[in-house]
């Protein structure tokens, strides 16, 4: 690969005619050349338009579980040629256990969104928001939240440490929403970008115009974006800063941008405690895992004044004894160089920076390390190498600490004399992706998170009890934020669902039941109903519609049907029992029937009990008792159809139904929805009752 590296837009591979203008991107330890990177000539407009057009409609036309589907076959596929990308991720420095959390993180996040896409999103294409707000006395006029798609196009500028998880992490969100993409990788690791989007597109998996890759410069992308496109930007906080202010009026921008993370040692971490050792071997890892190059290593460690020569000590047996500096092609090496040659010589301008400020270099050296080479002989840098360094500063609180970063395998290691001093020395980073703690004791924990929360957007405590469980400082996770305030830019990729609503806009839909049950594909109360067919669970989920409902026969609920319940059960709650004391309560007339009592008898009232399409109870949601039911009281149940969700993979759905209870006076006894699972198809035989 020595050519000009491809872009893929509007549906096919695209190279510029002329390539005078090409950059070289360079193998991280040899200086051999990877690939040429130009744009010159792409027509940019165009393949934005292509996404709105194309994109749009190919994505528009699936649900959330279709799209979520999707993604764990891109999943898959991507896992099928993982070491093709562990030995091409070697030319930009990457060792195996790098790509682990690039190669396999980025994965993981398809996996983990498709699963999540499943489980926590409807089958359909719009997201309801929140319960309903009445909006009238009578109930026919209602409110609700609900998400629907941007009609735009989401536009990755990425970062170039992270090539495939750092694009995945705003890939999946963007296209479980429905919106699709434009993914702008960095130069220097283009070429792991050109080629996961390569497996794709050979895949035959991905719908027209759902992903698109430019690769190299865009210097004309904020002129041709306009209402509903979204722009995603990883890197530095200037650059950010340049960039949001090119942003059009009503494009969303959000930024992941350099953050000077902390990692505090609690003070009952003691040396040679098990949460000393953690401690240290967290910062070996943040500090040499990527060279160093990653947004969320810890670059400041925030100690015990009197633990810092204990720390410097551990950490430096630590390095003697697990890292191995050289070309990851060979296969004791544990640290690679640097991206490029450029990266390199900026983190030693950082370090020399941090030095002028006040620091020391306690561990490590700005001279070129003796590393491997690939083949196993060992020799003077000519790639872009740093050894590990640490800096100490007597002046903790030196500005130049908690603004400069040395973007490569650089820590500083600062002493606290409290924890109200390590929370300011935290705060003041500015605002952080993230900030470890190492601590056993909850008082610590406690104190700490309520005064270092509000800078952070995500805060690991690190104990004895995780340990060996713990996924680390640096990993952010699909589920949890990943995003921070402040100099961290104030986004949150991933984050679980709340990145895929990102993509989405909120809107607050106002109307009548009928028109809200077609707006958002959920029953509402007042909505048509039908209860004069045949009984819902004797229609398989390809017949079933909302509002198919049943209304029940009355029951008397009576002393002798209390007492029975409360000994049967155990339940002999005074409220049940004992007429005096339940009288005095002022919730209740005197004894009362128990809750659970009616939800039981309701299922049997509303229960259709022979072999049919309903294959199971998955449970119930949402249960409110409204109105106590005392002896020689009467109650009903109404159970509707209320949302119908097939499951794309299985040949049977899951029906949310509504139910009410009622008593003789027509007021509501108690609500919550009875969850089942239906098959598509009757299956089953009838067979006659027992």
């Amino acid at each position: 690969m020595t050519g000009i590296l491809p872009s893929y837009v509007q549906g096919s591979w695209w190279t510029p005619a002329d390539a005078a203008s090409a950059t070289d991107v360079l193998d991280a330890s040899t200086g051999e050349l990877v690939a040429r990177v130009s744009t010159e000539g792409l027509d940019l407009a165009g393949a934005l338009d292509f996404a709105r057009t194309v994109g749009q409609r190919s994505l528009g036309a699936m649900t959330f579980h279709q799209r979520a589907v999707l993604l764990k076959q891109f999943a898959l596929a991507l896992s099928e040629h993982k070491q093709e990308l562990y030995e091409l991720s070697k030319r930009s420095g990457s060792t195996v256990r790098d790509s682990l959390s690039d190669v396999d993180g980025g994965i993981g996040v398809l996996f983990t969104y498709s699963s999540k896409g499943r489980r926590d999103l409807p089958n359909s294409q719009v997201y309801v928001d929140g319960a309903v707000e009445p909006l009238s006395k009578d109930g026919t006029f209602l409110g609700r939240h609900v998400f629907t798609r941007l009609p735009g196009v989401a536009v990755q500028i990425n970062a170039f440490n992270f090539p495939m998880w750092g694009a995945l992490e705003k890939f999946a969100p963007a296209f479980l929403a429905g919106v699709p993409s434009v993914v702008k990788p960095a130069t220097p690791t283009g070429y792991i970008a050109e080629a996961w989007v390569r497996i794709l597109v050979d895949s035959g998996l991905l719908p027209d115009g759902a992903l698109q890759l430019v690769s190299g410069s865009v210097p004309t992308l904020f002129e041709h974006l306009r209402l509903g496109d979204l722009v995603g930007f990883t890197g530095s906080a200037s650059t950010a800063t340049r960039l949001k202010a090119k942003t059009p009026q009503g494009v969303r921008f959000t930024s992941e941008t350099d953050s000077i993370n902390a990692s505090v040692l609690g003070p009952d971490a003691t040396p040679g405690s098990p949460g000393f050792d953690a401690y240290v071997k967290q910062l070996l890892v943040e500090m040499t895992t990527k060279a160093g190059q990653k947004c969320t290593a810890i670059r400041r460690a925030i100690v015990p004044a009197a633990s810092i020569d204990a720390v410097v000590e551990a950490l430096r047996a630590k390095i003697a004894e697990r890292v191995v500096i050289g070309d990851p092609h060979a296969d004791n090496v544990t640290m690679g160089p640097l991206v490029s040659i450029e990266q390199r010589d900026e983190v030693l301008r950082q370090v020399t920076e941090l030095e002028i400020a006040g620091g020391t270099i306690l561990l490590g050296s700005t001279e070129p390390p003796s590393v491997i080479r690939a083949d196993g002989t060992v020799g003077p840098s000519v790639g872009a190498f740093i050894a590990p360094i640490l800096i100490g500063f007597t002046d903790a609180r030196a500005s130049a600490v908690h603004q400069l970063e040395a973007f490569g395998p650089v820590s500083s290691v600062l002493g606290y004399s409290s924890l109200a001093d390590a929370a300011d020395l935290v705060a003041l980073g500015g605002g952080s992706l993230v900030t470890s703690v190492a601590t056993d004791d909850p008082a610590v924990a406690v104190e700490l998170m309520s005064r270092i929360a509000a800078f952070n957007g995500r805060v690991l405590f690190l104990s004895r009890d995780n340990a060996r469980t713990s996924t680390g400082h640096g990993s952010p996770v699909p589920h949890l934020i990943h995003g921070g305030p402040g100099r961290a830019g104030g986004g949150e990729e991933l984050g679980g669902i709340r990145a895929v609503l990102h993509h989405m806009q909120r809107t607050a839909v106002q109307g009548s039941p009928e028109m809200l049950t077609a707006l958002t594909g959920v029953w509402h109360a007042g909505a048509a109903s039908d209860a004069q067919g045949r009984h819902p669970f004797r229609k398989s989920l390809d017949e079933l519609v909302l509002g198919d409902q049943v209304v029940s026969a009355a029951r008397e609920v009576t002393l002798d049907d209390i007492e029975t319940f409360a000994h049967f059960t155990g339940d002999t709650f005074y409220a049940h029992m004992n007429e005096a004391a339940a009288s005095a309560n002022p919730f209740f007339p005197g004894r009362v029937a128990h809750g659970y009592l009616l939800v039981s008898w309701a299922a049997g009232l509303f229960v259709d009990p022979d072999p049919g399409p309903v294959l199971a109870n998955s449970g119930l949601e949402n249960l409110r008792f409204i109105t106590p039911v005392s002896p020689g009281d009467t109650i009903r149940v109404t159970l509707t159809a209320k949302q119908i969700t097939p499951r794309e993979t299985d040949e049977y759905g899951e029906v949310r139904w509504d139910a009410v209870i009622l008593n003789q006076h027509d007021e509501t006894v108690a609500t919550y929805d009875v969850l089942t699972l239906v098959a598509k198809e009757h299956s089953v035989a009838e067979q006659p009752a027992a």
